[in-house]
C-alpha cells in the first residue's frame, strides 16, 4: 500500500457528504438492521443533518457518534484532514499548525488534536507485550535541571518488544508499587525482561519473568541481548519531538501526547495504514 498523497486525498474526500457515507459505510453500511424495527433496511441521507433514516420505520442513525466529531460543528471534511496531517509526520502536529492548516481558531485547533490523540489510543490498543522487552522510565517536563531533581518533571514508564510494540504509562513516581503493576498487568509471565539496575525492578523474576539487567551506574550499557539500549533511543526521541514540535506538554495532558507516539511508533513498519486505520476503526455503534 502505497501513502496517501494530499491530492489523492482531497479526491477522496471532497466533502463533508463523502465524509459522513464514508463514516455510514464503515460503521453500518446498507442492510444494516434497524435498531427500532428489526428489520434489514436501505438507509437514506437526511438533508438537513448528519444522519441516515430507515427505509420502513424512519429511525435516525447518526453515524458521528462514538466518534471523535460527535458533537462537533467543524467540518467533517477538515477533522478529516487533521487526521491525514497527523499521518504525515513522525513528530506531531502542535494546535498552532492546525489552526493555520484548517483556519479554525486555536481553541477549536487544540480540541481536535486532543480527540485524535485519544483516537489513536482507542485504534493502537493495548495488548499484552511478550518476548524480549525492555523496561525503562524517564523525565518529561519540569525545569531545565538535568537528572531525576528539577521541579515539575513527570515520570513516564515504558515497555518496549523489541519485535513488536512498545506501552507508555504516566505513573507518580518510580516506586516499586507505581511500576510493578503496569509491568504484572500487560507483559505475559515468563517473557524475558530487560533493565537497569534501577531497585523496583529487584523483584521481576518472582513476579515470574525472566530479568537480565545492566547496571548504568558502572558505565554498562550492553552486555550481548542484555541492554534498554532501543527504549532509551525511543524516548530521546520522544524528548526531541516534543521539544521541536510542541515546545512543552503539560503533566495533565502528557498520557495523549505519549499515546500519540506511542501509537506513531507501533506502526513504524506499515506508516501508510494509519489513515485508513484511523478513519475505520471506530466504537461498535450501540443498539
Amino acid at each position: 500500500m502505497k501513502a496517501l498523497t494530499i491530492q489523492q486525498f482531497f479526491n477522496q474526500f471532497p466533502d463533508d457528504d463523502t465524509c459522513l457515507a464514508h463514516l455510514f459505510n464503515v460503521r453500518f453500511g446498507q442492510g444494516y438492521v434497524c435498531p427500532k424495527c428489526k428489520r434489514e433496511s436501505k438507509w437514506y441521507k437526511i438533508r438537513a443533518e448528519r444522519a441516515y433514516s430507515c427505509q420502513w420505520c424512519g429511525h435516525h442513525l447518526h453515524p458521528t457518534v462514538g466518534t471523535p466529531f460527535e458533537s462537533s460543528r467543524t467540518s467533517l471534511q477538515l477533522w478529516f484532514y487533521a487526521i491525514y496531517l497527523f499521518t504525515q509526520t513522525r513528530s506531531g502536529v502542535s494546535a498552532k499548525e492546525l489552526q493555520r492548516q484548517l483556519g479554525v481558531t486555536y481553541k477549536c485547533a487544540w480540541r481536535i488534536g486532543h480527540e485524535i490523540r485519544k483516537h489513536m489510543a482507542f485504534v493502537d490498543g493495548d495488548d499484552k507485550l511478550n518476548g524480549d522487552v525492555e523496561i525503562d522510565e524517564t523525565f518529561i517536563g519540569g525545569y531545565k535541571k538535568k537528572g531525576q531533581g528539577g521541579k515539575g518533571k513527570v515520570v513516564l514508564f515504558g515497555m518496549l518488544d523489541r519485535d513488536g510494540d512498545i506501552m507508555t504509562k504516566v505513573v507518580k513516581n518510580r516506586k516499586w508499587s507505581s511500576l510493578i503493576p503496569h509491568i504484572v498487568q500487560n507483559i505475559k509471565k515468563g517473557s524475558s525482561v530487560y533493565t537497569d539496575e534501577h531497585v523496583a525492578y529487584k523483584d521481576l523474576k518472582r513476579e515470574g519473568f525472566k530479568h537480565s539487567k545492566v547496571n548504568h551506574s558502572q558505565k554498562e550499557y550492553a552486555k550481548g541481548d542484555n541492554h534498554v539500549n532501543t527504549i532509551e533511543s525511543y524516548w530521546a526521541r520522544l524528548k526531541q519531538s516534543i521539544r521541536g514540535t510542541h515546545i512543552h506538554v503539560s503533566a495533565k495532558h502528557l498520557q495523549k501526547y505519549a499515546h500519540e507516539f506511542e501509537y506513531r511508533f507501533n506502526c513504524r513498519l506499515y506508516p501508510e495504514r494509519m489513515i485508513s486505520e484511523l478513519l475505520e476503526t471506530f466504537p461498535e455503534p450501540s443498539k
